[in-house]
């Protein structure tokens, strides 16, 4: 990114220069400053959340907030500013931690948390907003417009990081990594389905999460493309079931029983995945399900079918490449069987 961005700052010498060179003997010159001039104030229209923005057709200086964060410092994006991303840090590579990392901070981890004062100070000619359309209204978005385009692209369900980070990367003009990466996790991910072919696909699967709340007396139970599913599923995993009553985003892919309808939840399992964190320790919501007797009885623990899963919140094809292999470690015992 800084290669990229300080060819800006040379070409904007060398078009320095030029002007203040001799002009009788520099209409070539003059001529080429202008198509430069015309090339760097190109632009073109986006259809974003917030609509169609007329944005740079290349742009120079570019924040994101969110989950357009990760998206575009793999990217490799011109970025100058970011929001805190925490959650996403165990998941970056250690290059995109440390630019993560050197970048400059203009909003916390939450979309109220917008220091608009700081994006104003890094001079940006693009904004992208990596928050839910709901969140969108804790953002004076209108303020923001007032120093750059503002793009909001945001998730919905789960399963959408995949084409949500491209637009973030489109948006971003920063393309030609993101094919790459996109291109890698689909490589890998071919390989371990053919790799589990004869024994993933044929198991009936389940997925608890790690957002359910044991002072409530409830757990999470993941469907087919939610956050601990989605890229399980790319490598052959097959999850049964629907939520009962879905709701917008990953409320249509994810329910909060009681802890008392686990059998009913579960009980046709064949196979249980449950998420963990980063560093393999076990939620309190997991743990919860874990410790009850009915999880014990489940025909899925009984066979010995359970499989911790790490890196379940990946949203980028980096990210997802980590979580393919703690996917390939998790589910190894399946070919000893």
């Amino acid at each position: 990114m800084s290669i990229r961005r300080s060819s800006g700052l040379v070409g904007a010498l060398a078009l320095a220069l030029a002007l203040t060179g001799c002009g009788a003997s520099s209409d070539a010159g003059t001529e080429a400053a202008a198509k430069d001039g015309a090339a760097t104030d190109a632009t073109r229209v986006f259809t974003a959340d917030n609509g169609d923005i007329t944005i740079p057709a290349d742009p120079q200086r570019v924040v994101a907030t969110g989950y357009a964060v990760p998206a575009l410092i793999e990217a490799d994006a011109p970025l100058v500013g970011i929001s805190s991303w925490q959650r996403g840090e165990p998941m970056m590579s250690e290059e995109d931690l440390a630019t993560y990392k050197e970048l400059a901070k203009v909003a916390g981890e939450q979309a109220a948390e917008t220091n608009y004062e700081a994006v104003a100070e890094v001079e940006p000619d693009l904004i992208v907003i990596g928050v839910p359309a709901p969140v969108l209204g804790d953002i004076d978005v209108e303020r923001l417009e007032s120093i750059a385009p503002v793009v909001a692209i945001g998730p919905t369900v789960p399963s959408a990081w995949r084409d949500l980070s491209r637009r973030q990367a489109d948006a971003a003009g920063a393309l030609e990594r993101f094919d790459a990466a996109q291109a890698e996790y689909e490589g890998k991910a071919a390989e371990l389905a053919a790799k589990y072919e004869d024994v993933l696909p044929q198991l009936k699967m389940g997925h608890v999460g790690a957002y359910g709340e044991a002072a409530k007396g409830t757990f999470q139970r993941e469907f087919s493309g939610s956050w601990g599913t989605n890229i399980a599923e790319d490598v052959g995993a097959a999850y049964y079931g629907e939520v009962k009553e879905p709701g917008p985003g990953s409320s249509a892919v994810s329910e909060y029983p009681s802890i008392e309808e686990l059998p009913a939840s579960l009980g046709e399992a064949d196979a249980i995945t449950y998420t963990v964190n980063a560093d393999g320790s076990v939620p309190e919501a997991v743990q919860y399900v874990l410790d009850s007797p009915l999880w014990k009885n489940l025909p899925a623990v009984k066979a010995g079918l359970t499989f911790p899963l790490r890196y379940t919140e990946a949203a980028t094809y980096g990210q997802g490449m980590t979580t393919l292999d703690a996917i390939d470690t998790a589910f190894a015992p399946l070919l000893d069987r």
